[in-house]
């Protein structure tokens, strides 16, 4: 199987049956809190914000979508995560992703270091070990089997693949096409593709790439100009300004709703089928991202959400489902 950290030489895009038309999924990385300019560390995080995940699923089940909770170690061994989450799962009114972080995931052999806090770095047997034991603790926790799978800091390497097909994992979510984390030790994804694509030739291992599109007069030359604008933020900065070309993730973190209506508008005119939005669980506790500092931003960040889920609607755009695309997508 080809490593996922690798673009795809010929893209086999993934095809769904005809009347899955355009939809769209809502993953959550729900995760400890810890401070974003700190270096990084093992325990002394917070999981305080874990109470709010109770009303942002009420809010999804009113608004007819069910996340996806992509956790990692400290939330898959809460107690109060699972007595919040557990039924919505059961019911099927939420669904339960692994998201691999390593630096707080045991066991733990790897110095403490920026490289290693990519899973894909790891070496094979470590990175399956953290895998596995992390994927335990969620089936024990909140009795669901995990079909879905992010890398932290999308880490992903040349065994991960290898690791997720023994583990039954359906489908990977870590390539997040148009950015480049090698300088940090990460993966280059500009040379990825964004749409659902099969990552081995069986095509039992299925990437959906969290959504992001260029958007500007220049967005068709966004491959080859974005990563030549990162050496100048003034450029990119005077790129954007101008409507030149700009990156859009679909996510609130950041993004205003009018870009992430562009960014919408752009991936249903070029054809995509399934539209992956991607956001922080600590993000919902005023102070967990820098995304949200107060109480207002995060009133915000809901009304993103109801903006971007009611003009998803006037497109014509469902909501859907790890459960869903497993039986929907053609083999």
């Amino acid at each position: 199987m080809r490593p996922i950290s690798e673009p795809p030489v010929d893209v086999d895009r993934a095809k769904f049956r005809q009347n899955f038309g355009q939809r769209f999924i809502l993953t959550v990385d729900t995760e400890e809190e810890s401070d974003w300019t700190a270096p990084l560390k093992r325990d002394g995080y917070s999981l305080d914000h874990l109470t709010r995940l109770a009303k942002f699923q009420q809010f999804c089940e009113n608004e007819g979508v069910c996340p996806i909770y992509l956790i990692d170690y400290p939330v898959a061994t809460s107690a109060l995560a699972a007595d919040i989450l557990r039924e919505p799962v059961i019911a099927g009114r939420a669904e339960m992703g692994i998201q691999l972080r390593p630096w707080v995931n045991p066991p733990h052999r790897e110095e403490l270091s920026g490289p290693n806090t990519f899973p894909g770095n790891l070496p094979r047997e470590l990175e399956a070990a953290k895998f596995h034991r992390l994927r335990l603790e969620i089936e024990r926790n909140f009795e669901a089997v995990p079909q879905i799978y992010r890398a932290g800091r999308y880490g992903v390497g040349a065994h991960t693949a290898d690791i997720l097909r023994e583990n039954g994992i359906a489908m990977d979510s870590s390539v997040r096409s148009k950015f480049d984390y090698s300088q940090l030790g990460g993966v280059d994804f500009l040379g990825h593709p964004v749409c659902p694509y099969w990552l081995d030739t069986a095509r039992s291992l299925l990437e959906l790439p969290p959504t992001t599109m260029f958007w500007g007069v220049l967005r068709q030359q966004g491959a080859w100009l974005w990563p030549r604008a990162k050496r100048s933020p003034t450029l990119r900065k005077f790129l954007s300004k101008a409507g030149l070309l700009k990156r859009i993730p679909l996510t609130p973190e950041g993004v205003s709703v009018e870009d992430g209506i562009r960014g919408i508008d752009i991936a249903l005119d070029d054809g995509l089928p399934l539209l992956v939005f991607a956001f922080h669980s600590t993000s919902l506790r005023p102070g967990g991202t820098p995304y949200v500092r107060d109480e207002d931003d995060l009133d915000r960040l809901y009304d993103w959400w109801r903006s971007i889920f009611a003009y998803l609607e006037r497109r014509g755009v469902k909501p859907t489902t790890v459960r869903e695309i497993m039986s929907e997508v053609e083999v």
